[in-house]
């Protein structure tokens, strides 16, 4: 049954990949309008996906209030350098993230308009996460980032986990491979509910999913499929994207809003569903009325060139990808005010 739903899900991409190439064929609808409180936003991201989303969050802190970064260094890391990606924004050749040049960069920035004031972080709430066995991403990037949030954010709004024993990957209670082995899905069973504890810091008050939510959850019943050629102009991002869309958050309900960003070779192309339905958001934005948004990047091997189907964080796409100009950071504002209207 399961091997069944799984061949039906994937004969529907490929109708609606061909609804891209021939728009009006088998193609999905765009994002639909809900009642979303503009307070309430949020982003998160593994890797790749945590680089992407330190860039929405300090391009657009005017509406964004909490960001949820699993291995990933500080915003602009890369300075516009795939060759700076792979070294120091890894720490792979032993030198660190220049997080005191990077914080100077982003004040020049907002100063320029090209971000937000820089003062609307200081009422964010940030969650940092780098697992003990992750040997993709050298702790000292990890310490940058958190060292550049608290340039901005008060000490105790920062959560920086750093003694989980896992490897790159978002750490889950029993979904995904082996906890110390970083591979496809990226997804590490390791009896830890990484986004449920995420989510708990970025939001007051949550409430653990209970079994119905956890089933509603499982089932995908408010998981969707939506176009997302109407938002992406350039052509960096995949056809179609999801979002998860609670049961009351359909019926006009005051629901909230949080952005998840895959990893790179963790989008549907590489991992099918496995993202956006195992990773642990759904079960806790059931329980919370909290519509998920899950935008995909494209794997690429012409112009942008982007073989791994990563988010943006040096530079591919247009030299303005870090800040609200960018054409990925644009592209995922647009679905916001899809979804929002604000």
């Amino acid at each position: 049954m399961i091997r069944a739903s799984r061949r039906v899900q994937r004969w529907i991409a490929a109708v609606a990949a061909l609804g891209w190439a021939f728009p009006g064929i088998g193609a999905p609808a765009g994002l639909t309008r809900l009642a979303l409180d503009p307070g309430s936003v949020s982003v998160s991201g593994l890797s790749s996906g945590g680089y992407m989303a330190v860039q929405f969050h300090v391009s657009f802190s005017s509406f964004v209030k909490g960001a949820g970064i699993f291995a990933a260094g500080p915003w602009f890391c890369a300075r516009g350098s795939l060759g700076r990606a792979l070294g120091e924004c890894l720490n792979r050749d032993g030198s660190d993230p220049d997080a005191a040049g990077l914080i100077a960069a982003a004040r020049q920035a907002a100063d320029e308009g090209r971000l937000d004031p820089l003062q609307g972080l200081s009422a964010s709430r940030v969650f940092v996460f780098r697992g003990s066995r992750d040997d993709t991403l050298a702790r000292p990037v990890s310490d940058a980032l958190v060292e550049f949030y608290r340039a901005f954010l008060p000490a105790d709004s920062i959560l920086y986990v750093t003694d989980v024993p896992v490897a790159h990957g978002v750490p889950t209670l029993a979904a995904g491979g082996s906890c110390g082995l970083t591979a496809s899905p990226y997804l590490n069973a390791c009896h830890y509910d990484g986004v449920g504890q995420m989510l708990s810091h970025l939001y007051h008050g949550l409430a653990r999913p209970g079994q119905p939510a956890v089933a509603a959850a499982a089932s995908g019943g408010g998981l969707r499929r939506f176009s997302q050629s109407a938002y992406d102009p350039a052509g960096s991002l995949a056809a179609t994207g999801f979002v998860y869309v609670p049961a009351r958050c359909g019926h006009d309900a005051k629901c909230r809003l949080h952005i998840a960003f895959h990893g790179c070779r963790q989008g549907e192309e590489f991992v099918d569903e496995s993202f956006v339905r195992e990773a642990g958001y759904n079960a806790w934005a059931e329980a919370n009325d909290l519509v998920v948004l899950y935008p995909q990047a494209r794997r690429s091997w012409a112009l942008p060139l982007n073989p791994e189907g990563c988010w943006d964080w040096w530079g591919y796409s247009d030299p303005d990808y870090a800040t609200r100009r960018g054409t990925q950071t644009s592209a995922i504002r647009d679905m916001v005010r899809a979804l929002a209207g604000f």
